[in-house]
C-alpha cells in the first residue's frame, strides 16, 4: 500500500507524499507535502503516539510534540492540490460524489 494520496478523518483533509501543501507551522508557508517526511514528530498519519497529526517543514518538526500542536490549525489546501482536485480525470468520480465540497473549492479559488 502507498501513502500517496489518503484522508485523515480527524483534520479533514488529503494527505500523503502525492499532496502538495504549506507547512502548518503559523505564518511559515513553506511548501512540502502531506507524507509521512514532513508529519509532526516522524510519527504515524493521524498523529500515532506523540504526533498531532500535522505537517511541518524540516525547520519546524525538529521537536516532540506530545500532542502540543492541538490548537493550531491546519493550513489550507495549496492551489496546485486544488487545481488537481477540480481538473484531473482520476478526481472525477469524486467530484461527482461530491457536489458541495467542489462548490466549496470553487468558492476559495
Amino acid at each position: 500500500m502507498g501513502w500517496a494520496v489518503g484522508y485523515d478523518d480527524n483534520w479533514k483533509r488529503d494527505i500523503g507524499y502525492g499532496v502538495p501543501a504549506y507547512c502548518d507551522h503559523p505564518g511559515c508557508g513553506a511548501e512540502i507535502n502531506r507524507g509521512l517526511a514532513y508529519v509532526c514528530c516522524n510519527e504515524l498519519p493521524y498523529g500515532g503516539e506523540n504526533g498531532c497529526g500535522l505537517y511541518f517543514c524540516n525547520q519546524h518538526r525538529g521537536f516532540k510534540c506530545k500532542k502540543a500542536h492541538r490548537k493550531l490549525q491546519p493550513t489550507p489546501d495549496h492551489p496546485e492540490w486544488i487545481d488537481h482536485k477540480l481538473t484531473d480525470e482520476s478526481w472525477q468520480e469524486w467530484r461527482d460524489a461530491n457536489p458541495e465540497e467542489v462548490a466549496a473549492l470553487l468558492a476559495n479559488t
